[in-house]
This record gives C-alpha cells, sequence and structure tokens, in this order.
C-alpha cells in the first residue's frame, strides 16, 4: 500500500508565475517551501535565496516594462523574465558553496567567485536562480538517494524515492515550487527522475558550453538538462536555449516495443510506454530493430567502465584523505575506476564506437527512436538494487554512449504513479522536440516501419 503525501500546492505554468509581481513570486516560492515536508526539503533543497533577494533579481527587467513595446522587447529578448528556477548543486553560483551532494567538496575547492556558463546564460535569458538543489553524492546514482542530506522522496509517494541524480531538481518542480530546475544526465540523471516525477525533461549534448564548468562525473559523457512540468514550458525553455523554432517538416522514426528490450518490466509500465509510443510512431520493423539491439550489447558494461574510469581521474586526489567523507559505496565505485585494465577500456570504447555508428545509421533515415525511460515506476528504497539499476541502464546508456540528446515525456500510471518516454535525437535542435511537445500530428507518423 502507497503513502500519499499530503495534497502538495499545484504547479503553475511559466505565464502564471510571470504574471505576478516579483515580491509575490519570491514570497511564493518562499512559501512553497515552508509548506514541503521535512524529509522533503532537507533532502531536496541544498541552499534557498533570501526572499528580499529573490525580489529584487526576478524585479531586474521592471524599469523596462513601462509600455507595451517594451513589454514586447523584453518578451523577445528576456523569455524566461519572472520565471524562478532551482539549479543541480553541481554547478557553480558565486558566493554560494558547490557541494554536489557531499560533504566536503567546497574544503577542497573553497567557495566559487563565477557563476557557471549555464546560470549566466538562464539569467540573459531573464529566469531567476531561487536556490540549488541536493543530488545523489557526485551524482554517481539514478535511485535519489544520499546518506548525508536524506533519501529524497517522491513529492506525493513518500515512501518511494524521487530518482537520482537529479533528485532535488526533480522533486521540487514536481512539488510545485518552481516551474522549472536545472539537471544533469550522464547515464540517465535527467530521464529517470522525469519519468519517476511525472515530468518533462531534456538533455542536451556532452561537451557543449553549458555543461564544461559544472562539476563532472564523468566529462565525456555528462551533460546539462531541465525538468519542467508541461509540455509548453518545456518548449519555452527549448526554444530559449537552443534557439528558433525550426522549419516543421514530415518527421520519421519509430519506437521499440517493451517485449524487444529482453528485460522484466512492470506490466503497468510495459502497457502503457506502448501505448504512448504507438501515439507518435510505429514499430520498428525487425531489420531496425535487430541492428540497434546489437549495437547495444555490453553497453552497460562500456558505460560503467567509461564513467567510473573517468569519475577516478576526477577524485584520485581525494579519496585517500577523505576516505570516510564519501559514501562507502561510492568511494569503492571510484577507486574500483582506476583498476580497469587497457584491455577492458579497449573494449569499451570499441562498444561505444559500435552503439555510435549504429545510431549514425539510424539517424541517416529517421528523425527519432522511441524508447522507455523506465521499466517500473518510481522504487521503494529496498527495491533500489543493483538489478534494478541494471535494469534502468539497459535503456539509459545507448543514447549516453551516443552522446544524443533526448525528451523525456511522462505516461501516467493508472496506480497514480508514472514513468516516461525517451524520445532519442540527433540533435538538440530538431524539429521533433516541439512536435512531441505539442502532442503529435497525425500527418507527421513514422514513416516505412511496420
Amino acid at each position: 500500500m502507497d503513502t500519499i503525501a499530503p495534497k502538495t500546492p499545484a504547479t503553475l505554468p511559466f505565464a502564471a508565475w510571470q504574471a505576478l509581481s516579483p515580491a509575490a513570486a519570491a514570497h511564493e516560492v518562499h512559501a512553497r517551501v515552508a509548506a514541503l515536508s521535512p524529509p522533503l526539503r532537507a533532502a531536496a533543497l541544498a541552499w534557498l535565496k533570501p526572499e528580499r533577494d529573490l525580489a529584487t533579481e526576478i524585479g531586474r527587467w521592471n524599469g523596462l516594462t513601462s509600455g507595451r513595446s517594451q513589454r514586447a522587447q523584453v518578451s523577445a529578448l528576456h523569455p524566461l523574465h519572472g520565471i524562478p528556477y532551482l539549479l543541480k548543486d553541481l554547478f557553480d553560483l558565486a558566493g554560494v558553496p558547490t557541494r554536489a551532494g557531499a560533504t566536503f567538496l567546497d574544503q577542497v575547492r573553497g567557495t566559487p567567485t563565477r557563476d557557471s556558463a549555464l546560470v549566466r546564460q538562464l539569467r540573459a535569458l531573464g529566469a531567476s536562480c531561487a536556490g540549488k538543489t541536493h543530488l545523489v553524492e557526485f551524482a554517481a546514482g539514478l535511485f535519489g538517494d544520499n546518506s548525508h542530506y536524506g533519501d529524497c522522496p517522491h513529492p506525493q509517494f513518500p515512501d518511494r524515492l524521487s530518482g537520482g541524480s537529479s533528485s532535488g531538481s526533480a522533486a521540487l518542480v514536481a512539488a510545485g515550487v518552481v516551474p522549472l530546475a536545472v539537471g544533469t544526465d550522464t547515464g540517465g540523471s535527467v530521464r529517470v527522475p522525469a519519468a519517476w516525477c511525472g515530468l518533462h525533461g531534456f538533455r542536451l549534448t556532452p561537451g557543449d558550453e553549458l555543461i564544461r564548468d559544472a562539476f563532472p562525473l564523468a566529462p565525456t559523457m555528462d551533460t546539462a538538462g531541465w525538468f519542467t512540468a508541461n509540455a509548453g514550458d518545456m518548449l519555452a525553455v527549448w526554444q530559449a536555449v537552443v534557439g528558433k523554432l525550426p522549419k516543421q517538416t514530415k518527421l520519421r522514426g519509430c519506437f521499440l516495443p517493451v517485449k524487444a528490450l529482453g528485460i522484466p518490466f512492470d506490466p503497468e509500465t510495459a502497457g502503457a510506454c506502448d501505448r504512448a509510443a504507438a501515439a507518435f510512431a510505429n514499430p520498428a520493423d525487425s531489420a531496425t530493430s535487430a541492428a540497434l539491439l546489437d549495437s547495444w550489447q555490453g553497453a552497460i558494461e562500456a558505460y560503467t567502465v567509461t564513467a567510473l574510469g573517468e569519475a577516478h581521474k576526477v577524485h584520485r586526489d581525494w579519496l585517500a584523505p577523505y576516505r570516510g567523507h564519501y559514501e562507502p559505496g561510492i568511494w569503492q565505485r571510484f577507486s574500483d575506476g582506476g583498476r580497469y585494465p587497457a584491455e577492458q577500456l579497449s573494449k569499451a570504447a570499441a562498444t561505444i564506437g559500435k552503439v555510435r555508428s549504429a545510431f549514425r545509421q539510424y539517424f541517416a533515415s529517421h528523425d527519432f527512436l522511441i524508447l522507455p525511460a523506465t521499466p517500473f515506476p518510481a522504487l521503494r528504497k529496498a527495491d533500489c538494487t543493483p538489478e534494478a539499476r541494471r535494469q534502468l541502464l539497459t535503456l539509459t546508456t545507448p543514447a549516453s554512449l551516443a552522446g544524443l540528446p533526448v525528451l523525456t515525456r511522462p505516461v501516467p500510471l493508472p496506480s497514480g504513479l508514472s514513468t516516461g518516454l525517451q524520445v532519442i535525437l540527433p540533435t538538440a535542435s530538431s524539429p521533433v522536440v516541439p512536435w512531441i511537445c505539442s502532442g503529435g500530428l497525425p500527418v507527421v507518423r513514422s514513416l516505412g516501419e511496420g
């Protein structure tokens, strides 16, 4: 029997936040934080900007919006004006410690004196940072657990977890505290919590300017991303961050049915994912399915070896002196990352090359691929097992190894829980994004699939 949380405040869309005065918006954020359950507040929120400072930041456009033409100009140049957002605590905010879900990082790095590039871009677009969110320690997990600050509960089902590593960001958007939160995704850390918390999520691509100065897990695979509570807000952020709406064209894609994926699925989740995917595309034909699935053999091992090898390089100088400060399991995995033999690293690189080649071939004739984001809804802590992690990674590692952007669309379940779809894209600026966000159109269904 699920424990259902007391009713949380309704999520407000961007337009409703933008209609508030700066003081009212800042007060609303603080009031919504105060209404959170103590376990959720402690586990999700790392730092909250004082209400007066937040009101000042939100109000910085006020002097430019006295007339209709000025308001239109501000909206065009700063489309996210008036929007408060929360920032995953891997990104630097000047004057605020970056702890990355750990307890000692600020001791070895000091307090940042400069904002991350992503913070600067969102400020230029008009958004206002309201605070920072907790995460799985050093972003090394998919469940939302953290022994330092508390396991992050699902806002509506507090006996379940919100998903990680971007646990606090997803949970606080789902709880209605803010309409937008920043996350990161290396092996699924936007996709899984978006699916579990019933949110829209977007992951960008590795190495772009918005992730390069974030504290890394695995630099060649880390990506920046964000969460919103509805499709319209997702499209607004995507358009602001990625660029202008592309010209609409016929879009070709397919989905891989659950039965083709070879892992156990919760039956309710399986049916919901297949039905939701069928609204946008047809199932992949046997040749397409076989080519993709064959290239993904060994993907989890390749991801693990590559990610932990890179994480070891990031942490190697701290593993001995700060051993007692790490969560033991994460310390062990980061330590093991320095012990992979050359042939294992070479095998991982070959698998990554195979995955990328298969996706290049696929996207030569398709515009998107749809997969389930998770094989089950949000889990209880006791169910967060290595096998559950492996099942999640089976679905998320292909796009991670290929370095591809992914739009996550929530899929509600009859139980009240949720899962999601991954819409894997060849580029972040794909016209598939506005099409999916608008619910899809019959005239642009998949072509050439059985």
